[in-house]
């Protein structure tokens, strides 16, 4: 594998992403339309989205073995998900970094990142929907960025080879510790000050 063949996907990363925007919006109109949800879900979606992208975009540390990026975005991805629930968490975690992507100059990565991002963004969402106390956010979002971190050494692995793989876990780890800081411990607070931003979405 390397860098030719990452490079194939490039052309494709825009319609990936446009048809997750089309899915997600189809998913939440036909399944959570109840009491206007859908009206809050999709708002709270573009905000995080944006978010998240604009983040990721504002601080980027090019890793040249892998032809990506380090960037402070997980800090995002976990705020989502910890303050909306695994749905808008995956659908901003994911999208709105794979949108960082794209629109950044690396397409080529950003089919990986909505996965990767996504799932990041759904199992934080998912656990602190559950319970929300500190040490349940504190697991989630280090559960979390374990996975972030695992899957972009996999698939670098796959790419480029298990040296330049092992080149970018060190930025990945400070990414997820950030996220876990950040995106954790900011949200946490906000929902210990602000109980009742859990009624604007149940996801």
């Amino acid at each position: 594998m390397g860098e030719e063949s990452i490079m194939f996907l490039a052309p494709y990363a825009k319609w990936i992403l446009l048809a997750v925007a089309v899915l997600y919006l189809t998913y939440i109109f036909a399944w959570k339309k109840e009491s206007f949800k859908s009206a809050w879900v999709v708002a709270i979606s573009a905000v995080m989205t944006a978010l998240v992208a604009v983040i990721t975009i504002a601080i980027r540390v090019p890793t040249p073995a892998t032809s990506g990026y380090i960037n402070i975005g997980d800090t995002m991805v976990m705020l989502s998900g910890v303050l909306f629930g695994p749905l808008v968490g995956a659908f901003a975690g994911g999208f709105g970094s794979a949108l960082a992507d794209a629109l950044g100059g690396y397409p080529h990565w950003a089919p990986f990142t909505l996965i990767i991002k996504g799932v990041e963004g759904w199992i934080v969402g998912y656990l602190v929907s559950k319970r929300s106390d500190f040490t349940v956010v504190l697991i989630a979002t280090i559960l979390g960025g374990f996975l972030m971190v695992s899957g972009y050494f996999f698939v670098g692995v796959y790419l480029y080879g298990f040296g330049a793989a092992l080149t970018e876990v060190p930025g990945n780890t400070l990414q997820a510790v950030s996220g876990i800081i950040v995106g954790g411990g900011v949200g946490y607070l906000i929902k210990r000050l602000y109980p009742q931003i859990e009624s604007f979405i149940k996801a």
